[in-house]
């Protein structure tokens, strides 16, 4: 498996920037991200990729917004610990009812 490229934010964004100029100028995005990519030394599906993000989040294109989907995985996390501490109290309050259930001698 290839190993993981970490690029810098301003990278991205410049990246981003030239392909979206390229592709209004008259090519189709597909041909300006590798252009582009073989340029900066970016493979070209990473690009693509950036750039269909960067169209989600500007509302050019369909699809659930960088921030969108941030706040859903938060608050996916709170439910699931909300859950978690529901069964904790479910079973605390079963254990304590069973204690006063019992006689004491």
């Amino acid at each position: 498996m290839p190993k993981l490229r970490k690029y810098p934010p301003e990278l991205k964004e410049r990246a981003v920037r030239l392909v979206l100029a390229a592709r209004d100028e008259g090519g189709g995005r597909r041909g300006a991200c590798t252009r582009i990519g073989q340029q900066l030394g970016i493979p070209s599906d990473t690009l693509r990729g950036w750039v269909h993000r960067a169209e989600v989040d500007e509302g050019r294109r369909a699809g659930r917004s960088t921030d969108d989907a941030e706040h859903i995985a938060q608050l996916e996390r709170e439910n699931r610990e909300l859950r978690r501490a529901n069964a904790i109290l479910r079973s605390a309050s079963a254990f304590f009812a069973a204690e006063l259930d019992r006689p004491h001698s």
